[in-house]
């Protein structure tokens, strides 16, 4: 796939982070750049690189919205239900990933948990945007 085609095929897409109403502003930041990191792995997201008029080269972005939204607890244990009957993959961060500090550890308080008893701070996604819209119905974007 050329470079134009994906950019072509990812106007059709949204990534999305769903954020737990009542973390504080640092966690909503740090649950953010680890979900964010989840929704890239293998996927064909990027846009192409930057320059300035310097000449000096930047790394690429996103090249689709991402779009953020806030939820309650029960509410982020609907959209992720709502994914997985929809097969449509999407990353978790935990209240217990606050407590851990390297990647090992974090598969392990993750496993700990049942998918209905995970305490999710928040999670993300990427999909059709029809999907998309269809997984996050009666939920309003992060203000």
């Amino acid at each position: 796939m050329t470079q134009v085609d994906s950019l072509e095929k990812s106007a059709k897409y949204k990534i999305a982070v769903v954020l737990r109403e009542d973390l504080q502003g640092w966690q909503k930041l740090n649950v953010t750049a680890f979900l964010v990191s989840g929704v890239t792995a293998g996927a064909m997201v990027q846009g192409l690189t930057y320059y300035d008029r310097s000449g000096y080269k930047y790394l690429p972005m996103f090249q689709e919205p991402v779009m953020t939204y806030s939820a309650p607890l029960e509410g982020l244990r609907s959209i992720a239900d709502r994914a997985r009957v929809r097969d449509i993959p999407f990353a978790i961060f935990t209240d217990e990933l606050f407590l851990t500090y390297d990647d090992e550890a974090n598969r392990q308080a993750v496993s700990a948990f049942y998918s209905e008893d995970l305490n999710l701070a928040g999670l993300a996604f990427r999909c059709p945007k029809n999907a998309a819209d269809k997984l996050l119905k009666g939920f309003e974007l992060m203000s």
